[in-house]
């Protein structure tokens, strides 16, 4: 079993993949995806890749003994299902590693903005006895009674939820892949127009994948469409949301906030909404937060990604059905 790691996305040794892979593995490791060997891609039985998706897809002709490709992650955008299918090449994720902790940061940086936390902070460093003050902050609001909005109830969307409704919140979401009786089983109001959740949630939290159809799903005519006051959390995918339409909302629009793990470039490109975040322009101090992609973080979730990963290939290379594949569908067709 010859597995090959594009990417290693961690410090140290591969004891979590030695240990998961069992007696006979042998590894072929990389620290960047740009840096793998003619002979490592002809080489490989399995790929896990972390950040290098499209590198992957634009080496399969060179993949002569591939079986399996694990994105070690959640999402799986950059890798060609279908080409893969064709192939025979089973495509596999990683979805549950991170659960708690996406939900977590969602819940939090929604927080951050409801109760000022960046604001008084950063109003204390620069002059604590001037800013001790509760005044000031755009965003505050009562959590209790309002609508938390939830674009994708999967695993991730399903743990913030419940986190929200532990602050009293209703809780609304819109999936419109769930099988009906979705909101009976769980006690969520279910939403079947995206641009009534969006005209209805005091916070709308994105869970959903990249896709074509998710594309700038959150644009110009859903952000006007916000309640006046309400924040946007996305610790989805960047370019899930339309970044030109966020800047507009947030000067011109009724949108409150948004607080943003995750964006259409990164790290950011040279973007008019970064500028003013960076600039610290009054109009939108205290009512933008950003994080680097790190919702998914933290050491017992990244062991269990690395973990899983390798078990995911061992299974299959054993002998099992692959475990999440996210292209049973072209596979099926390629039978």
């Amino acid at each position: 079993m010859r597995i090959l790691i594009t990417d290693k996305n961690f410090a140290g040794d591969i004891d979590v993949e030695r240990q998961a892979a069992g007696d006979g593995a042998v590894f072929d490791v990389f620290d960047d995806g740009a840096g793998v060997t003619p002979e490592a891609w002809a080489a490989a039985e399995a790929i896990v890749t972390y950040r290098c998706a499209e590198l992957v897809t634009a080496k399969l002709d060179h993949l002569e003994r591939c079986r399996i490709v694990v994105r070690g992650g959640v999402g799986f955008d950059g890798l060609d299902l279908a080409r893969f299918g064709a192939r025979g090449i089973p495509v596999c994720n990683v979805p549950d590693y991170g659960t708690t902790e996406v939900a977590d940061h969602a819940i939090a940086l929604m927080l951050a903005l409801r109760r000022g936390i960046v604001g008084y902070n950063d109003g204390l460093r620069a002059d604590p006895a001037a800013n001790w003050s509760y005044a000031g902050q755009p965003c505050v609001a009562r959590l209790r009674g309002g609508r938390f909005g939830i674009v994708g109830l999967g695993r991730i969307g399903t743990a913030a939820a419940r986190r929200a409704r532990g602050f009293d919140m209703e809780v609304a979401f819109h999936d419109p892949y769930l099988p009906e009786g979705v909101d009976l089983a769980t006690g969520f109001t279910r939403v079947e127009r995206l641009e009534e959740l969006f005209e209805s949630a005091d916070a709308l939290s994105l869970h959903t994948p990249l896709s074509t159809e998710t594309l700038k799903l959150v644009s110009a005519d859903l952000l006007a469409r916000m309640r006046p006051g309400a924040v946007l959390v996305n610790t989805s995918r960047g370019p899930v949301v339309d970044i030109d339409a966020l800047y507009a909302a947030l000067q011109d629009g009724p949108i409150g906030g948004a607080a943003l793990d995750v964006l259409p470039t990164e790290p950011p490109a040279d973007h008019p909404l970064i500028r003013a975040y960076t600039g610290r322009e009054p109009w939108i101090e205290k009512r933008l937060i950003l994080t680097p992609h790190s919702a998914f973080y933290s050491e017992p979730g990244q062991r269990d990604l690395r973990r899983k990963a390798i078990e995911t290939v061992r299974g299959y290379l054993h002998g099992g059905a692959p475990r999440n594949c996210v292209n049973r569908d072209q596979l099926r067709l390629n039978a």
